[in-house]
């Protein structure tokens, strides 16, 4: 009859010292997961409001032709002032 073979274990102690790590490590990508997840949302929503800016832009253009919009009180002032 064959003779078990003995298997080894590290303590106890190293044991709940190395889980302790891994699972450190595993909350810590977790949380780089979602925090990437955010970012990448962040960007989609950056995406957004710029095209809906551009849109704006353009409809002020229409009415108001190449103009600087002073953007703390709305005042106007023409581009092609010193092109005259």
């Amino acid at each position: 009859m064959a003779k078990k073979k003995e298997t080894a274990k590290i303590t106890e102690e190293e044991l709940k010292n190395v889980q302790m790590y891994v699972n450190a490590l595993q909350q810590l990508q977790t949380q780089i997961g979602s925090h990437e997840m955010a970012k990448y949302e962040m960007m989609e929503n950056v995406k957004a409001v710029r095209a809906k800016l551009t849109e704006v832009q353009k409809g002020l253009e229409e009415t108001y032709g190449d103009v600087s919009i002073n953007l703390q009180d709305g005042t106007i002032t023409s581009n092609d002032a010193g092109n005259s």
